[in-house]
């Protein structure tokens, strides 16, 4: 079975992240397409519902598929989650109205928390300790990719093709993806067994479901005090009661109580929840205000939000460096936030009139802020939570932005659908429309603005430009509260494995779905890997009194330290030539000896491979010493130790 693992191992990573750029894929490339769906299929008031609902079905059920997956095999469990995505990817390629298109898309959305959360996962069963921090880079890449590339997609699929290409591109590329993972991906051996709080998942997820559809229709399709909108709020409350109540006694708590008792998790995923609210929102509205107030394509509107994505990620990147290699990140989110608030701010002054160059200098003002803010909160509650609690608070901070998304969408479409009612019906009593002409259709199809005499044209595009700012103006005072509670974040002295950031979760990436020991394994294999990386083996060899040798002839020995006979071949797939030189000496030097094709170490070469490690063990010890003497993490570092030191592609030059 290893073998097959190793000989698959590059197809399996392409069909592992074809899968999570699927998942990551569909939360922003509709966003370009929505104008059109909308002219399309009419529904401009449910338009926030075709993001909420991805959104809202792929993060609630994450913790699901995560604990799916350790206890009964991640591999089905993949399958199957590409079966579903791929099932309501063209169901909604079909969709003859914005209801159907609503329901498929939640469909998507639970396919995609288990695309992403899996892929994730599935890492950590095929891939080796020592490898796994390049391809955890690979996987955050592939988040930063889909964010930026994801609306510029959705426009492009618009253009050329049309709407219904931006769910069918997805049957391809998912379809290798599946092929390629039941041919190749083995089946784990090891299972996890699990509590599973089905009752916490489910409670929490209605409950979060009660409250967007209260924010979604309170005030534009039933007033506030509708006994609709008054029960969406009683029954919100009595979920949230019932959710408090199960994770009292809940062996495994989809999100422990005791977090709520920590103000710096109280804050960061109250500031998480504003972050997402705030990127969500924007990437949402924003192309339809481009398409109608402009008139430009669906591509060119994506183009015109990539200075947002751009600066996001960028900051994303340059924070966390700065984070890695100072230890302080407080200053991060204080001034992030300020700097978003600005944003914000400026995108309220927008008008008919702004040009698109002042639309994208907006744009990337607010994506600055946001990437300031994006990385550190997961780097500052991974830093704030005792060891127990590692695994869930950092599930818990990326959860709080995501479902921050799924109520900015709804919030947002809210007060743009009120703002958009109450103009248009002003500016129709102000106006004389051309004889035949339905003043319904203004607000169902935006699009037959264009058909109206100019003069008239620019009144109504007045309109939806005023339902946007309208829409930043809200989010602006939002912005400020998130700058006010920043400052309530202490500065502690950073772990050290919290200071291996993970883009991948600084980018709005899925939730996280791993235990403490995996968080910790994570940031460890991270800075192991930076550390193999320099002069390493010649410090080694100094310890283990290998000083003479060259570091190349100490990691050999390295290779060779599990005991068992090695081919020469297997020596990072090098020539015996090319190798002969460094084994000479080692067997010149008594340490190694060889067996036909083959070598292994002598006793001589086992106790200077026994020192070697013990030393190693001993850096690695310190990496996670700011963790307390844990069992756990004892373990780590044991288990981690050979596994790293002797790994395959670290030989030196």
């Amino acid at each position: 079975m290893e073998q097959k693992t190793q000989r698959g191992l590059g197809l399996i990573i392409i069909a592992l992240m074809l899968g999570m750029l699927l998942g990551a894929l569909d939360q922003t490339i509709v966003s370009t397409a929505l104008p059109t769906i909308v002219s399309d299929l009419g529904g401009l008031e449910q338009l926030s519902w075709v993001v909420t609902g991805y959104m809202l079905a792929s993060t609630v059920s994450t913790p699901l598929w995560g604990k799916l997956g350790d206890q009964f095999g991640r591999k089905w469990l993949f399958v199957g989650a590409i079966v579903i995505f791929l099932a309501g990817s063209a169901l909604c390629g079909l969709s003859q109205n914005m209801g159907q298109l609503i329901g498929f898309r939640t469909l998507q959305g639970l396919g995609g928390g288990g695309l992403m959360v899996l892929a994730q996962a599935i890492i950590g069963d095929v891939v080796s300790p020592r490898d796994r921090g390049k391809y955890q880079g690979y996987f955050g890449a592939v988040f930063a990719v889909s964010s930026v590339i994801g609306p510029l997609l959705g426009g492009f699929f618009v253009d050329r093709l049309s709407w219904h290409w931006v769910f069918y591109i997805n049957l391809p590329v998912g379809v290798i993806a599946l092929a390629v993972i039941v041919s190749v991906l083995p089946s784990a051996a090891t299972r996890t067994k699990h509590k599973i709080d089905y009752a916490g998942i489910v409670l929490l997820g209605s409950a979060t479901s009660c409250l967007v559809l209260m924010t979604t229709w309170g005030g534009t399709t039933y007033p506030w005090s509708d006994p609709v909108i008054i029960g969406l709020i009683v029954g919100a409350v009595l979920l949230l009661v019932g959710w408090g109540l199960v994770e009292r006694v809940a062996a495994e708590p989809v999100l422990p109580l005791n977090l709520f008792r920590m103000r710096v998790f109280n804050v960061s995923a109250a500031l998480g929840f504003v972050i997402g609210f705030g990127m969500f929102g924007a990437l949402t509205y924003l192309p339809l205000y481009m398409q109608v107030v402009y008139g430009v394509s669906a591509t060119m509107s994506g183009i015109h939000l990539l200075p947002m994505m751009i600066g996001l990620l960028t900051m994303s990147i340059i924070s966390g460096r700065i984070i890695s290699k100072t230890g302080k990140y407080r200053v991060f989110p204080i001034v992030g936030t300020a700097v978003a608030a600005i944003g914000m701010f400026l995108l309220s002054r927008l008008t008919a009139e702004s040009s698109t160059t002042t639309v994208s200098l907006y744009l990337l003002v607010l994506g600055l802020g946001l990437g300031m803010c994006m990385q550190v909160l997961v780097i500052i509650v991974q830093n704030a939570v005792p060891y127990k609690d590692l695994g869930v608070a950092t599930s818990g901070a990326t959860f709080f932005r995501l479902i921050g998304g799924s109520f900015g969408v709804a919030v947002f479409g809210s007060v743009f659908t009120a703002a958009l009612n109450e103009d248009l019906r002003r500016t129709l009593r102000q106006v004389k429309l051309p004889p035949g002409f339905d003043p319904a259709k203004i607000q169902a199809d935006p699009a037959v603005i264009k058909t109206l005499p100019p003069a008239l044209a620019k009144d109504f595009l007045d309109v939806y430009a005023h339902a946007i700012a309208t829409v930043f103006m809200v989010a602006t005072p939002i912005m400020v509260v998130a700058f006010a509670l920043s400052w309530l974040i202490p500065q502690v002295k950073l772990r050290e494995t919290t200071r291996a950031s993970d883009l991948g979760e600084g980018v709005g990436g899925a939730s996280a779905e791993r235990s403490s020991k995996d968080e910790v394994e994570r940031g460890l294999v991270r800075l192991a890997d930076a550390d193999l990386k320099k002069d390493i083996y010649a410090r080694l060899g100094v310890k283990a009194g290998l000083d003479e040798l060259p570091p190349a002839c100490v990691w050999v020995v390295a290779r060779l330290m599990d005991g068992e006979t090695v081919p020469v071949a297997d020596l990072d797939e090098i020539s015996e030539a090319e190798s002969k030189p460094y084994i000479d000496r080692l067997v010149e030097r008594g340490l190694v000896e060889r067996v036909g094709e083959s070598l292994r170490l002598t006793p001589e070469g086992r106790e200077a491979a026994l020192r070697m490690l013990t030393h190693y063990r001993e850096s690695l010890t310190k990496l996670v010493e700011d963790w307390g003497d844990n069992p756990e993490v004892r373990e780590l570092v044991d288990r981690l130790g050979p596994q790293l030191l002797g790994a395959k592609g670290d030989r030196p030059d």
